[in-house]
């Protein structure tokens, strides 16, 4: 069974039917932001082109790019990323015949900036009488009886050995973080944050933060991973980590590459030793090697996340919230390009890639409820998930037991709030938060050796057999594999305790 999701994991991963719709409080300092995004012509797309990394563009493309119509408006020149503006249709194809270019294509199909869409939900807040009715045990903060994520990963006793240390930085690659919330403001790392939407930094005071109509997914999934244990609401799976935040969503919810290239370069140069990345890269669900364009972005994004982990950062990402088999021989993509006009079309998962989760060395985390089995809406695959962790589930699949009362993932919100959300996007923080806690034991070890620990202490979880989440007498997902390794959990469920005691 495919749970009824908005078109990626990026956007408030909430099945239609349980969301509860409220209003966001205005945030501070978001103009740069909006103004960020229309700083193009209407009539011009996006491009990467790439080169011979670390020399920068020669001469020769340089002067192709101008010839074809094209405007630089980043270059990573230690990966070779180029990111250009041009109103010129056939950028892309007179670059990719000028030598010393790699690959180039077009990011979006929409012109800049990209157009709006609607969201199926929106979190379900926690109101205050239901705050008020939870009655939180000696040491816990208010809203942590709440939180059975928490101790299905062994977070809580986790944190009576170790909460996480300050020196040690996740990076939250997503729709902005509202490092004002009381539960994010303790632990929140400003120089490691950034506005990252155009392609190119922003470092204007606040540009971090979501607008008031933006999507609070990225606040979300900050408070997972590091809301401070203070006595005031939740607490995260490391709250004695740093959390920062980079921008990388358009006001309409995009994640277009050259802003996820940007996002990684960030946290490569400014020592984050985690990122979380809890989307895929629009506006292609999984991206063909064998057609020019989706070839470019592939490439683009796969040389800043190898250059992230060369800096010393750890990967993470959401495997995706459709009930595919990322393991398949084929797999309908019913949404792509979700900025124009998207078509069915047939893909094979091994050579057409949802990116960043399956690319190489990425931490790819599926997502399990309540009841610790795979979440009816989970990407799984084996060989390709890596380990899972709590995204939720609806309460009907898999109900928590007392006190806490859904079965989807309490979170901050901006604005000072708290509510509930479900995906593998709430899956993949709790394996950063993690990561984290591995990194804060053992501050030398590289990425490397953080993902070992990471897999070899995951809690060995066997398949479920049969899955039949919704009891209808029908089978809705196949896990193969053994108890070790396989298709629905990877190399196990995350385990914290063991990530600050062994």
């Amino acid at each position: 069974m495919t749970a009824q999701f908005r078109r990626s994991r990026r956007v408030l991963a909430v099945p239609a039917g349980m969301a509860m719709a409220t209003a966001l409080a205005l945030l501070p300092n978001v103009s740069a932001a909006a103004e960020a995004e229309t700083g193009a012509e209407a009539t011009s797309l996006s491009y990467v082109v790439n080169v011979r990394a670390g020399h920068g563009p020669s001469p020769r493309v340089e002067r192709a790019i101008a010839e074809a119509g094209g405007t630089v408006v980043a270059s990573y020149d230690r990966i070779g990323v180029i990111v250009v503006h041009s109103a010129n249709p056939d950028f892309a194809k007179i670059l990719r015949e000028v030598p010393g270019v790699s690959s180039a294509g077009n990011t979006r199909n929409a012109p800049l900036p990209a157009q709006s869409t609607t969201e199926v939900g929106t979190p379900k807040v926690l109101s205050a009488a239901e705050a008020a009715a939870v009655e939180a045990a000696e040491g816990q903060d208010p809203l942590q009886p709440l939180q059975w994520d928490l101790p299905a990963i062994k977070a809580d006793r986790a944190h009576e050995k170790s909460l996480g240390s300050p020196d040690v930085t996740v990076a939250v690659i997503d729709t902005g973080v509202d490092d004002t919330h009381p539960d994010l403001a303790p632990n929140f790392d400003r120089d490691a944050s950034v506005n990252c939407v155009t392609g190119k930094p922003d470092t204007t005071e606040g540009a971090w933060r979501p607008g008031p109509t933006e999507s609070p997914h990225g606040t979300h999934v900050a408070g997972e991973i590091a809301a401070a244990k203070n006595g005031v609401g939740m607490t995260g799976v490391a709250p004695g980590v740093k959390v920062s935040g980079i921008k990388v969503s358009t006001t309409a919810g995009y994640f277009y590459t050259e802003a996820v290239v940007c996002g990684f370069m960030w946290a490569a140069e400014h020592d984050v030793d985690v990122t979380n990345n809890s989307y895929y890269t629009d506006p292609w669900y999984f991206n063909c090697k064998n057609e020019p364009d989706q070839k470019a972005l592939v490439e683009a994004v796969s040389r800043a996340s190898r250059y992230a982990e060369k800096k010393g950062a750890v990967n993470v990402a959401a495997a995706g919230n459709e009930n595919y088999d990322l393991a398949a021989d084929e797999i309908t993509d019913p949404v792509s390009p979700n900025d124009g006009t998207p078509s069915d079309r047939v893909v094979d998962p091994s050579e057409c890639l949802d990116i960043p989760t399956q690319l190489p060395g990425v931490v790819t985390v599926a997502s399990t409820g309540a009841k610790g089995i795979k979440s009816s809406f989970s990407n799984h695959g084996l060989g390709v998930v890596d380990i899972a962790a709590p995204g939720g589930d609806s309460t009907r699949f898999q109900t928590p037991a007392p006190p806490a009362t859904s079965g989807l993932i309490l979170g901050t919100l901006p604005g000072g709030k708290w509510g509930y959300m479900a995906g593998t996007s709430m899956a993949s923080p709790h394996v950063a938060g993690v990561a984290a806690l591995i990194k804060s034991t053992r501050p030398y070890l590289p990425p490397t050796a953080v993902k070992a620990l990471l897999y070899a202490q995951a809690d060995a979880t066997a398949c479920t057999d049969p899955y039949d989440i919704d009891g209808d007498g029908k089978v809705d997902a196949v896990c193969e594999g053994s108890k070790n390794r396989n298709g629905f959990y990877g190399w196990g469920t995350a385990d914290a305790l063991d990530a600050v005691t062994r």
